[in-house]
């Protein structure tokens, strides 16, 4: 049913996915409700396209990065991420705002060359010809070079399998603007014969790596215990509490991975409303912070001599504002007007100064108030909307279910039922 199903007209396709799932008119309509993205480029960006996929995109404010102030285009279906990251960032910029730096961008590329016999020798006659194997991959992508970017660096390492050892050469490149993975996957390709001859081994794989650990954001902040009380907490409990669920993290796997997954819940949807490669970033920083063989949180928390809470989170952060789907998406392009972004750089740190502020949210109510509150004042909302409520009705019936605390379909089927 499905042979040569690429080659189809986006109507064809869905004509034969109508009566291979059995879809209702009403079902294909919903297929064919145009978004933003047309369908005519969605069909050129992949493979047997049927249709586009949309969730909810939202402005975090309060957000003040290095005494700029931003609104921040975030697209996510998680009910509560945009309002904690726009509630941590107000109180964070009643404390001047997050402070963000730049590691630079240079980018990593990998090759793995087999049977080499003498690393020590081959390692030599690498650092040796450095001069002629850069100007090798900048001939490979010479535009790159002409706009100021191009390969900056050979680095050679070491990997010992349980089989064999592995002489790997990586190549370090600024990519500008871009990501830059199309780039460095041509330039590796370029440079292995020529790294072959020289090692006499045989580069089985050449390919960037998503570990840009030469292309990291670091973002921080301090919060004076005053602006951390709450009605039932003192500010130095709050700021203690934070800082025990961050040692706690720091020692317990199961714990960092909910601590991170909080972090990235920001950063993920600003990445994805700026038409960023959001699996890239999510590997490059799990990878990033299990670097030292052990996986542990992303950020740290501590008090300074003041007794100031202060944050930190550093993180690789290869984002891109040109290049790959990012020039054909209207709403891509829409963001970085919003959020007045003027480069990459200041887009890594903006998206590392959002995974800080939403971790904070996260801690503060994890440690205070619980954090089920806020999350089900918004999936009551969703419940609602899922149980059939329209407009102000919304409001009205979540509000109920809060009140009788079952938060259900039945639940709010059951009210809708009573309020018409």
């Amino acid at each position: 049913m499905f042979e040569g199903y690429y080659k189809k007209s986006r109507s064809e396709r869905l004509q034969i996915l109508r009566d291979y799932a059995g879809l209702t008119d009403a079902e294909l309509a919903i297929l064919n409700h145009e978004g933003a993205l047309p369908f005519e480029t969605a069909n050129h960006m992949v493979e047997n396209m049927i249709s586009t996929f949309q969730v909810p995109l939202g402005l975090g404010l309060n957000m003040v990065v290095n005494g700029k102030k931003y609104a921040v285009p975030m697209a996510t279906e998680e009910p509560s991420v945009i309002a904690a990251m726009s509630s941590a960032s107000k109180l964070i910029a009643q404390s001047g705002g997050l402070k963000a730096t730049s590691s630079g961008r240079l980018m990593v590329g990998q090759m793995a060359v087999y049977g080499v016999l003498n690393f020590e020798r081959a390692k030599q006659t690498i650092i040796e010809h450095q001069t002629f194997l850069l100007d090798v991959a900048n001939a490979a992508y010479p535009s790159l070079l002409k706009r100021g970017g191009g390969a900056r660096e050979l680095i050679v390492r070491e990997v010992e399998t349980t089989e064999e050892k592995i002489f790997v050469v990586h190549l370090h490149v600024e990519t500008l603007e871009a990501m830059g993975a199309n780039m460095i996957n041509t330039m590796v390709e370029a440079l292995c014969p020529d790294i072959e001859r020289l090692t006499g081994g045989t580069a089985e794989m050449k390919i960037l790596s998503n570990l840009t650990d030469q292309a990291t954001a670091t973002a921080t902040c301090t919060i004076p215990t005053n602006l951390l009380f709450t009605k039932n907490r003192s500010g130095e409990e709050v700021r203690d509490r934070i800082v025990r669920a961050f040692a706690f993290s720091d020692a317990d796997i199961y714990r960092a991975a909910t601590h991170n997954k909080g972090i990235m819940n920001g950063i993920d949807a600003v990445l994805l409303a700026f038409g960023n490669d959001v699996r890239s970033i999510e590997a490059s920083a799990h990878a990033f912070t299990a670097r030292d063989g052990r996986y542990r949180p992303m950020s740290r928390w501590s008090v300074n001599a003041r007794g100031d809470l202060v944050g930190e989170l550093t993180l690789p952060m290869p984002v891109a504002t040109v290049g790959g789907s990012i020039a054909i998406s209207p709403l891509a392009t829409l963001a970085k007007k919003i959020a007045k972004v003027e480069n990459a750089e200041e887009l890594a740190m903006l998206a590392v100064s959002v995974g800080l502020a939403q971790n904070l949210a996260a801690l503060k109510a994890l440690v205070t108030e619980g954090i089920q509150r806020g999350h089900m004042t918004l999936q009551a909302k969703s419940t609602a909307i899922s149980a059939g409520a329209k407009g102000e009705e919304i409001e009205r019936v979540a509000e109920k279910m809060l009140e009788t605390g079952q938060i259900n379909l039945s639940e709010a089927k059951k009210i809708i039922e009573e309020e018409r």
